[in-house]
């Protein structure tokens, strides 16, 4: 099965060669209420591990390859230009480190729910804190933690179970399978005293696994009934785009890695659209809805869906929607904004250009007739580009030693944008990025950028570089970074630091908008190699393993910084994989 980046760049790169550029369209889409969850109670029921069945999420990864044309200019930058970061130290953590625990490991996704789950990687976390309790989403399972000791209080259980569906895989054989639902996010909405939800679905043959046809994909939203993350309501958006809503090219479509942001006003999800049964792409989605419905738990009076969103030399993709921490200060001038940004490096090398979205006039979210208006602006930035796959260090791989093949690499994906925080006025962001270090070959590390936006009174956006910069460390790997930031504009970035010299492991590093990024700090070191399945030939792998897709970090309404990332923990593993969560906080 293929990585995510084999979705999305081929099919940039062939609408470019065609010459096609979408125009903006604004449409209503379709929500529709589910009924309720609980999380109460729920201690997640083990299972068996049979180690049969697998998935590399999201399982239409498969039906696209990568190929490049030849015929397509290239990005703006020369590839001699490749960013040359004079690279971060790496220390132990400090007396800021507050607090730390393992998380969801890949045993406990596998066995949550009866034993009804695939070996699934990579696990993408999500996080959410606030009201004592921390909430963590993965491929494909959610669980609950106190936020003062870190002790489990419900779950692990499935995300199909959480949402009310038949289990991914129902055993024993003859199995029957249930709707694929993949990418979780999660967020905690200080302003509301609500935690969000999401998820992506596709439906499935219940017999075969394959998707159904004529196929049917949605967004899955879950919002907390009270300030407790244990009740929820639970609502589908359908993302389909064949019955009129609107009718896109290919399509039954599917929305892969939905991505969440709220302001004052609304609550907003970007997807990227793929035809479920063939190739191409259709662009990045967006979807806004009012969010003191969503809150009060009932249908919004309308969803405004955005189509068609050009951007530079193709059309847009993985526009990252802003959340703002826990007293922060929402963009109120012109009937609201909620802010977007996004990478542009649409040909897979290199490109020294962000785009910068606003959306204004959220107020009128509440209304049957919202007159939002969405606007984007391409502003230059630093050099960044498509990062190289990860090495690591040796070390017992028992998987692969059975299958008599090598230890594997660890994908780093591309170099879209990663989750976006709107705090102190800027916009705080990061992405993989290709860097060749001091006294060594390329490898991945961090851009950031923290930028400031404005919209005129008369609806004109502009946006200029506050600070931006890399996190990098010699001769190691930095994978998916993500920045949190409190309301008095301190942050943490964290990510897997994982190379020649290095287990994957969890580090962080502290950053604000006059200094930059600071030392990386190692979190939980990693007690062995990735032995994963999804990088092994007998699996469909090309030595190359899935590594998560995006980490998380929050900040809490004490202004702590808590964050989460992929490591390999070592204890109890299963058959086909070892990976781990790794939950911390610290004080920026």
């Amino acid at each position: 099965m293929k990585h995510r980046t084999e979705i999305l760049l081929p099919a940039l790169l062939l609408l470019l060669a065609a010459g096609q550029m979408p125009a903006q369209k604004t449409s209503k889409a379709h929500l529709t209420s589910l009924g309720s969850a609980t999380l109460a109670g729920l201690a997640g029921t083990a299972g068996s591990d049979n180690g049969l069945e697998v998935q590399v999420t999201p399982a239409a990864d498969q039906q696209f390859s990568k190929q490049i044309s030849g015929n397509i200019s290239p990005a703006r930058v020369p590839a001699a230009h490749v960013p040359r970061p004079a690279g971060n130290l790496v220390v132990p953590p400090d007396s800021n480190f507050l607090l730390g625990f393992a998380g969801i490991n890949h045993r406990a996704q596998r066995l949550a729910s009866g034993g009804n789950q695939f070996s699934t990687e990579p696990p993408d976390q999500g996080l959410a804190v606030g009201g004592g309790y921390v909430l963590e989403t993965v491929n494909s399972a959610v669980a609950l933690y106190s936020a003062t000791t870190g002790a489990l209080l419900a779950g692990p259980i499935g995300i199909n179970e959480f949402f009310g569906l038949p289990p991914a895989i129902l055993r024993p054989a003859p199995f029957v399978f249930g709707p694929d639902v993949t990418d979780p996010r999660v967020y905690y909405d200080s302003t509301t005293g609500r935690w969000f939800l999401t998820a992506g679905e596709i439906d499935r043959n219940s017999a075969t696994g394959q998707f159904a046809s004529p196929g049917h994909s949605s967004v899955l939203i879950a919002v907390s009934t009270t300030s407790s993350p244990l009740f929820y309501n639970l609502f589908a958006l359908d993302t389909t785009d064949d019955t009129g809503t609107p009718d896109h090219a290919g399509c039954p479509c599917l929305a892969d890695q939905p991505l969440i942001g709220a302001d004052a006003n609304g609550f907003y999800v970007s997807t990227n659209e793929f035809p479920i049964f063939g190739p191409g792409f259709n662009g990045a989605q967006i979807y806004a809805m009012s969010k003191a419905a969503l809150a009060a738990g009932v249908l919004p009076p309308s969803v405004v869906h955005f189509s068609g969103l050009p951007l530079a030399e193709g059309p847009a993709y993985s526009v990252q929607p802003a959340t703002v921490p826990p007293g922060g200060s929402f963009a109120t001038t012109n009937g609201g904004i909620e802010y977007f940004l996004s990478a542009l490096d649409f040909t897979a090398t290199l490109d020294n250009r962000i785009a910068v979205w606003a959306l204004t006039n959220t107020s009128s979210l509440t209304s049957v007739t919202p007159s939002v208006v969405l606007s984007s602006l391409v502003i230059s930035s630093e050099v960044y580009g498509q990062p190289p796959d990860a090495q690591q260090q040796p070390g017992p791989t028992p998987l692969a030693d059975s299958l008599k093949e090598h230890l594997e690499l660890l994908a780093a994906n591309d170099d879209r944008m990663q989750q976006t925080v709107f705090a102190g006025g800027y916009l705080w962001s990061a992405l993989n990025s290709v860097v060749k270090t001091p006294n060594g070959p390329v490898r991945v590390g961090s851009a950031y950028f923290i930028v400031t936006p404005s919209v005129s009174a008369g609806g004109v956006l502009s946006a200029t570089i506050a600070n931006q910069g890399y996190v990098s460390v010699n001769q190691e790997n930095l994978l998916f970074p993500s920045i949190g930031v409190n309301a008095a504009g301190k942050g943490v970035v964290t990510f897997t630091l994982v190379g020649p010299d290095s287990f994957p492991s969890i580090a962080y590093a502290p950053i604000d908008a006059v200094n930059g990024a600071g030392d990386v700090r190692l979190a939980a070191a990693g007690a062995g190699p990735d032995d994963g399945f999804s990088g092994y030939h007998a699996y469909g792998g090309a030595r190359t393993g899935r590594w998560g897709d995006y980490t998380a970090a929050v900040a809490d309404s004490s202004g702590d910084i808590w964050f989460a990332a992929e490591y390999i923990p070592g204890g109890p593993r299963t058959a086909l994989a070892n990976w781990g969560t790794f939950i911390g906080k610290a004080a920026p």
